[in-house]
């Protein structure tokens, strides 16, 4: 009996032995899986001079720039995931923005200002200017023609509005889509996006971490088209949410200026 315990005991120390190997080596597993996790960050270049605003993504500027992937989604993967890419640069009085879209299903119905552009054939950049969201957001929305909504969000989103009529005149934003979509195009076709916005109008509406050398924006790109015959909600920095919705902040990525 005393041999046949002492066997048993030998056995349960060999297990426990083996299970806490298989313990430490799956921790190990999560904890390098979690320090493996995307960060999602972008270096926006600073530009000497000016350029003009014609959506032309092969200038010379846009050459010089690296260009972000717009490559997650929400909700169900879809059918149509159109190839996304944005370039962003900065100088002392703007932010520069272009977006490239590989796209099909393209509409465009939105005519107004601060109208339901995301319904449309959509490019979207929600940004908070500095280095955190606490202080608010704002969110810039784009359909193909190029007409867009500049809205802003306070207090956790209870405080929101758009930007003035004076401010909003002073954006320049061009787009290469000349053809009328207002009944849904089937062909596969690409288009882009270029816009520029006056650092000096933020602070209107929050406050701002003038762009330079060292300063830390928050962002997240999107492209969508909620109501076409092919629905999607495509994300840079991914997001961590049961259904499609953009008005996470807690999901930014960084933007650090060089």
């Amino acid at each position: 009996m005393i041999t046949i315990g002492l066997k048993s005991n030998i056995v349960l120390a060999i297990l426990i032995s083996i299970f806490g190997i298989q313990c430490k080596t799956k921790n190990k597993e999560k904890m390098e899986g979690n320090n493996d996790e995307k960060e999602y960050s972008y270096a926006v270049k600073r530009s000497n001079n000016s350029h003009e605003i014609n959506s032309l993504w092969d200038k010379e500027i846009w050459n010089k720039t690296k260009a972000i992937s717009i490559d997650n989604y929400m909700g169900d993967k879809p059918s149509h995931f159109p190839k996304t890419k944005v370039k962003l640069r900065y100088d002392e009085e703007n932010i520069y923005v272009i977006f490239s879209v590989a796209d099909q299903y393209i509409r465009a119905i939105a005519k107004e200002a601060n109208g339901r552009v995301w319904e449309d054939s959509c490019v979207e950049f929600f940004f908070s200017p500095g280095p955190d969201t606490e202080r608010g957001y704002f969110n810039f929305e784009a359909n193909c023609s190029g007409v867009f909504l500049f809205g802003y969000h306070l207090d956790n989103g209870d405080t929101n509005g758009f930007v003035s009529i004076e401010d909003r005149k002073n954006i320049e934003i061009s787009h290469s889509l000349k053809k009328n979509v207002e009944q849904e195009s089937d062909l596969p076709e690409s288009w882009t996006l270029e816009y520029s916005i006056p650092l000096s109008m933020l602070s209107n509406y929050m406050k701002v971490e003038k762009p330079g050398t060292g300063v830390s924006w928050r962002a997240n790109f999107y492209k969508c088209a909620d109501k076409t015959s092919h629905p999607h909600w495509l994300t840079w920095a991914e997001i961590d949410y049961p259904n499609p919705k953009f008005h996470l902040p807690d999901f930014f990525g960084r933007l650090d200026f060089e």
